[in-house]
């Protein structure tokens, strides 16, 4: 589904302030795959789902999705196939539209372009359908503004809007990180039922161990650019929070651990 082959990035080439991002990374991800991602500030992660997404062109290596080599496409056109949930609840919504015009945007994504046409009965009902699984009261106020919803409101109706055409690769950068706890929960239950229900191909990357632990099927620990650990199915279910935290200290000082708590 996802393959990526000796990626590399590297900020400020030729510089004082040359900064290599990745370091020739390799990953392959099967139809499916909900994989976590952890690892300190400055390891790579973000950009890591950046170069996936298009955001950033990659300097070396290939970005494969369904057999298809996107790794010079533009961010816009890969939006087709790759979904993405941002940290900043503002990030993923327009907050001057409805509720219903958000999601008509979502779900007009790789077609032709159109309110009017998005916003038809069917439509709405849909969106409706889609909104009352979120078990939220969203589905009474299509017409609300979303600039008017709470945080944790605007990255639930973000969450559902990156999920609702079914993308061949879904992006979670931190998307609960912003959320109080409660709202953080409440999220990383969406979370795994939408990628459950449509059998979504994820990353989602976490500073936090145990809700890395908790969700996915597989695991990942990057530094400096590259992957420098990695559990399959079997061995992430067998893990606890202090078998990262000593794999993490294999590499980094007690002091620079403190970032993944």
């Amino acid at each position: 589904m996802l393959k990526i082959q000796g990626i590399t990035k590297t900020f400020f080439p030729g510089t004082v302030n040359e900064r290599r991002a990745l370091a020739g990374i390799d990953l392959h991800l099967e139809p499916g795959d909900f994989v976590t991602i952890i690892g300190s500030n400055g390891a790579g992660k973000s950009t890591l789902l950046n170069a996936i997404s298009g955001r950033l062109p990659v300097d070396t290596g290939t970005i494969t999705v369904s057999g298809t080599d996107v790794t010079r496409l533009p961010e816009h056109k890969r939006a087709k196939v790759v979904g993405r949930v941002f940290q900043d609840p503002m990030a993923g919504t327009a907050p001057n539209l409805t509720i219903e015009e958000n999601l008509a945007v979502a779900y007009q994504r790789g077609k032709s372009r159109g309110l009017g046409l998005a916003l038809n009965g069917r439509r709405r009902a849909l969106f409706k359908e889609e909104l009352a699984k979120l078990e939220l009261g969203l589905d009474n106020r299509l017409t609300a503004r979303v600039g008017l919803l709470s945080g944790g409101q605007r990255q639930a109706l973000s969450l559902l809007m990156a999920g609702f055409t079914q993308p061949q690769v879904m992006l979670l950068d931190e998307h609960t990180a912003a959320l109080d706890p409660q709202r953080a929960e409440l999220v990383t239950d969406l979370t795994r039922r939408i990628v459950a229900e449509g059998n979504l191909t994820t990353l989602m990357v976490t500073h936090n161990m145990a809700q890395a632990l908790s969700v996915g099927n597989r695991l990942i620990m990057m530094h400096e650019g590259r992957i420098i650990y990695s559990a399959d199915a079997v061995t992430k279910a067998q893990l606890t929070v202090e078998d990262l935290m000593a794999e993490f200290a294999k590499i980094k000082s007690v002091s620079d651990r403190t970032l993944l708590q």
